[in-house]
């Protein structure tokens, strides 16, 4: 069980380009801020940033991600070249991206470097060679059946333990396996007919392929029936089953766990955690009941699947067919370099990171970042202190987890050494087997050990910050310490409404309704009074109410339960940075500046970072899983709870921006 709490869809890191924290071009000056503020602050951008033919999403996040990938484009191509003046750091970085770039190679490799795991799992005869090629497999980064690696203990956060979660499947969540309305049995049918196409690339006759295709659907409905859904995995006591590895194989006795374990090198576990116990169960069925040669066709298609970057051309371009334009709405696929960065960035993430770091992040911007979290906690604590719903007996609790929660800035100091990865310049698929061999190797000799409290989860390029409730710490990478997020040019105003509310929100990240069921330490425990914590649920309620009337897409809603911990925080986050921003004006009112008072230049700041436009199938699909409501209601959503903002653009009751009752938790 692995909780993080991000501020967006994970972005990894076109052309460099300025970037400002306020732009006034990107307002839409006709629309009423009062009617829909969004429209009113993003219009503008909107209207002259059509959404890119290789993204179904674009957004000021996006634009971002694309500023740091060209950053870490040229890092890489510098790297690339074979010198003997190379460091150690740039050798493994430019060589494996060498290795990716060369797409004349690996079409020319056909699906050669596929043969030796092919022919381990067609010789299989039975189900006793089942664990050791499902180990095998796992050793090189396939993810079949389910996943396995280390994590904190949600109950002793000192330790990390083994854990074991559902997986397996090809489709974005288990739900989409069963709706039964016609755009959902329609991507089904679509998935069918790309996983054949899968196995026609392979040299499989079109009527076999179509068999093997339905083989692999009746598998991953099996698994999907035994996942817990998407809503439920939120509730950190859902997913916390702490047992032993006898205790698992009496749940799974037809998988050799042991053998398992002993072939991933896992170091030997006394405590596991199996986040669901009846996806074990339903996996076991499946074992038992499956057909072998079912089972070999499950295990060939997810295998090319994950390593379909470093196969030939044909094989990207189907992968990206389905899972691109069907699922995604995206046009074109990305171009090669693009791709080949993110491999870098994903496979040597600390290598490529610390290269990154030294380009970009700058000594002042990560001392006015702290300066900006002091304030931002401080107004939190003024905002526990007087809350008027919650008892004596937890505000001291809520306070003693406020003061606890450590701050991580920009990127890490202690690098992983990937010496150990063999790295060769004409062999990306070896390369990336190796590094995720290597990585998997790494994470499992955690397991038994103290918690590392110095780890990252995100790599330094990546435009996004985390909460983490099992430390109890916040995480701004350097990738998003720049405008728009943080804008040392810009003035107070913008910089709180942005970065601030940024800050805010990781840290209302820890009191919203996964957080705050952890303490201090970063235990699962309960430590809320029966009555605060129904005067939470209460009023969490009224978020799930709000969130949900909103329309993502035709007649798609936003899932008010999985977003809710998002939405609270975004709503927490904004008011905790606009208390901050009170503070340093210490009682000053500063000139109106671009036309804009400075309460109206804080919102505005706020809702031009969420400025974005997707496709419709991106929406659909954002709608079922990500835990973060769209940008539009991100903003309005908020902004309509806030007496200040009302204020600041002269709304009244009645119109869509003044809501009545508000919402509020924090």
């Amino acid at each position: 069980m692995r909780l993080l709490v991000s501020l967006a869809l994970a972005i990894t890191a076109a052309s460099a380009q300025k970037f400002t924290g306020f732009d006034a071009t990107s307002l839409d000056k006709s629309a009423d801020p009062c009617q829909n503020f969004y429209q009113y602050a993003c219009g503008g951008w909107i209207a002259a940033n059509p959404i890119p033919s290789d993204q179904s999403r674009w957004g000021r996040f996006n634009v971002l991600q694309e500023h740091n990938r060209a950053i870490l484009q040229s890092i890489l191509e510098a790297a690339s070249t074979d010198k003997p003046t190379r460091t150690v750091v740039e050798r493994e970085i430019g060589d494996y991206y060498a290795a990716c770039m060369d797409q004349k190679a690996i079409d020319a490799r056909g699906i050669a470097p596929l043969k030796d795991d092919l022919d381990r799992i067609n010789a299989m005869r039975d189900r006793n060679a089942l664990t050791g090629v499902v180990t095998h497999l796992y050793n090189l980064g396939a993810s079949v059946f389910f996943n396995f690696g280390s994590s904190q203990d949600a109950k002793d956060a000192t330790q990390m333990i083994a854990d074991l979660d559902q997986g397996g499947i090809g489709l974005p969540e288990r739900d989409y396996y069963f709706k039964a309305d016609p755009k959902s049995v329609e991507l089904r049918k679509k998935y069918v007919e790309h996983i054949a196409r899968m196995f026609e690339l392979l040299g499989t006759s079109h009527e076999a392929a179509a068999k093997k295709a339905d083989a692999v659907m009746a598998i991953e409905m099996e698994l999907a029936k035994g996942s817990l859904d998407v809503v439920s995995r939120r509730d950190p006591n859902k997913v916390y089953h702490k047992m032993t590895v006898k205790e698992l194989a009496s749940l799974g006795p037809d998988f050799d766990w042991e053998k398992f374990f002993a072939g991933t090198r896992t170091p030997q576990i006394q405590g596991l955690n199996v986040d669901f116990p009846p996806f074990i169960r339903a996996l076991d069925s499946i074992i038992v009941q499956a057909n072998i040669e079912d089972i070999k066709s499950y295990l060939v298609y997810h295998l090319v699947t994950d390593t379909a970057i470093n196969l030939p051309m044909n094989f990207q371009q189907e992968n990206f067919a389905f899972y691109g334009r069907t699922l995604s709405g995206t046009q074109e696929m990305r171009a090669r370099w693009k791709r080949c960065v993110d491999q870098v960035d994903g496979s040597l993430p600390d290598a490529l990171g610390q290269k990154f770091v030294e380009r970009t992040l700058g000594e002042e911007g990560k001392k006015r970042t702290q300066q900006l979290v002091n304030g931002i906690e401080m107004a939190m604590q003024q905002d526990l202190e007087k809350l008027d719903w919650m008892t004596p007996k937890t505000k001291e609790q809520a306070l003693v987890k406020l003061h606890g929660v450590a701050n991580k800035i920009g990127s890490k100091s202690n690098w992983i050494d990937y010496s150990k990865v063999k790295i060769s310049r004409d062999d990306p698929y070896g390369n990336n087997e190796r590094a995720n061999e290597f990585e998997l190797t790494r994470r499992l000799a955690k397991i038994g050990k103290p918690v590392d409290k110095t780890e990252w989860e995100m790599s330094p390029p990546t435009v996004n910050a985390y909460y983490d409730p099992q430390e109890n710490d916040i995480n701004f990478p350097a990738g998003i310490l720049q405008p728009p997020f943080y804008d040392n040019k810009a003035d107070d105003a913008v910089n709180y409404g942005a970065i601030g509310a940024v800050i805010g929100h990781e840290l209302t990240h820890g009191f919203d309704d996964q957080g705050r069921q952890f303490d201090a330490e970063g235990n699962l425990r309960d430590w809320w009074t029966e009555q605060d914590a129904k005067a939470f649920e209460q009023r969490a309620q009224c978020f799930v109410k709000e969130y949900s009337s909103f329309v993502a897409v035709d007649d798609v809603h936003v899932n008010g339960e999985l977003t809710l911990g998002e939405n609270t925080a975004d709503n927490g986050g904004l008011r905790l940075a606009y208390m901050a921003l009170i503070e340093v004006l210490g009682g000053k009112t500063p000139p109106k500046k671009d036309g804009f008072t400075v309460d109206q230049r804080f919102f505005l700041g706020f809702a031009q970072v969420w400025c974005e436009h997707s496709t419709d199938e991106s929406k659909r699909l954002l709608a079922q899983t990500d835990p973060h409501s769209p940008g539009e209601d991100r903003v309005n959503g908020v902004v309509s709870n806030m007496p200040e903002f009302q204020k600041a653009f002269a709304c009244k009751i009645g119109q869509p921006m003044f809501r009545y009752p508000a919402c509020r938790v924090w």
